[in-house]
């Protein structure tokens, strides 16, 4: 589905909005009622499916309206887009997870190891890299950035040492005869008590102060709605997810769409500062000019 064009949705609206999201349960699920123009009001949206390193790299050039990106690029695009409130994933008990083929082991053993990660830019990568700063002696060897449906095949047939996998991985690691050896998000959250923050909904600062809220507001009205009534989005949901089974679809969207979606809140914020703190602190990305966070 990378870089797919969905049809346009058509609207009785003029102001019209471009946004790019991924295909992934949590998205659709979140988006079906704005996407499909139930939510009253809104605007109607120009739906581009892509993968989250696509849309990191729109967002770096400046294409794009409104996308779902990491929060691990927020601070190369902080300067044309506004981070929204609402739409995106954080959570608890939803981190990456570091796979190998053999049970048991500890962080000492990537050391000088080949890793594959799905993106270098993604939170993901950033909350590995802080992992490994305190768990692995030496730092790891090589990494190879995979798209993340290849990565736990290549652990598998040997081509990695191990991977970092996200999203629906962490319900089927066990069909590849993988082992879980750490638990991003496990640690994040024992060293920080803070959520673990993941995706990031922005929008153009161009769009103005106003339009701004009433993205924002849009989204988070479509995410409550598909709560209200989930059967709704179920095919919008099954039609991207492709092959994933419905279950594990449900899981997906268990996991990652929750209160933090419909306003990140304190500990939301706090989330995000802390990572990219932590990240600018070890080198891993530019440090956040003063307010950058803050939405009108």
């Amino acid at each position: 589905m990378t870089g797919a064009q969905a049809p346009a949705v058509r609207g009785d609206r003029t102001d019209r909005i471009d946004i790019a999201y991924s295909p992934c349960p949590n998205d659709t699920f979140v988006f079906d009622a704005l996407a499909h123009g139930r939510v009253p009001g809104a605007p109607a949206l120009d739906v581009t499916f892509a993968d989250i390193d696509v849309t990191n790299g729109m967002a770096e050039r400046g294409e794009g309206t409104v996308l779902k990106v990491s929060y691990a690029v927020l601070p190369w695009i902080l300067d044309e887009y506004a981070l929204l409130p609402c739409g995106g994933a954080l959570g608890r008990g939803c981190g990456p997870l570091v796979l190998t083929r053999d049970a048991g082991g500890s962080g000492a053993d990537l050391a000088g190891r080949t890793v594959a990660v799905p993106s270098e830019r993604s939170t993901a990568y950033l909350l590995f890299r802080l992992w490994a700063a305190t768990e692995v002696p030496g730092g790891v060897g090589e990494v190879v950035v995979l798209p993340f449906h290849e990565i736990m095949p290549a652990v598998r047939d040997g081509r990695v040492d191990a991977g970092l996998v996200i999203h629906e991985a962490r319900f089927t690691y066990q069909e590849y005869g993988l082992h879980r050896l750490a638990d991003m998000g496990e640690h994040w959250e024992s060293t920080t008590g803070l959520p673990i923050p993941l995706g990031a909904i922005v929008a153009k600062r161009s769009l103005g102060d106003d339009r701004l809220r009433a993205v924002a507001e849009a989204v988070r009205t479509s995410v409550r709605m598909a709560w209200d009534d989930p059967e709704v989005s179920r095919p919008y949901v099954r039609e991207h997810a492709q092959e994933m089974d419905p279950s594990v679809a449900d899981r997906h969207i268990g996991l990652y769409v929750n209160e933090f979606t419909a306003n990140l809140g304190p500990d939301g914020y706090a989330a995000v500062r802390g990572l990219l703190t932590r990240a600018a602190a070890e080198g891993l990305v530019p440090a956040l000019a003063p307010g950058a966070l803050d939405f009108p």
